[in-house]
């Protein structure tokens, strides 16, 4: 399973991003924070969007972050990627 939370401050690409979890069947857990099953060609569409399409449109603050649960691993995009400390999972 993928966690994607993000924070994009544009009101058009934040729908048109959360239009594309949704289409990767991405469910709400909060306002931007979307549950996804993952596989690895769900990953590698997601992340071909987010780096040709939605980090090129990205201000200052957006960010997005990717949390491969099953892995303990992050990817990390935008402002997120300023913020690199150890992140603690629980199982």
């Amino acid at each position: 399973m993928l966690v994607v939370s993000y924070d994009i401050s544009d009101n058009r690409l934040r729908t048109k991003f959360m239009k594309t979890l949704i289409k990767q069947g991405g469910i709400r857990l909060q306002y931007s924070v979307y549950e996804v099953n993952n596989s690895k060609r769900v990953l590698d569409n997601l992340i071909v969007r987010i780096e040709n399409y939605y980090s090129k449109k990205f201000g200052g603050g957006d960010s997005v972050f990717i949390f491969e649960t099953d892995e303990n691993k992050a990817i990390k995009y935008g402002n997120a990627i300023h913020h690199d400390q150890d992140l603690i999972y629980f199982d």
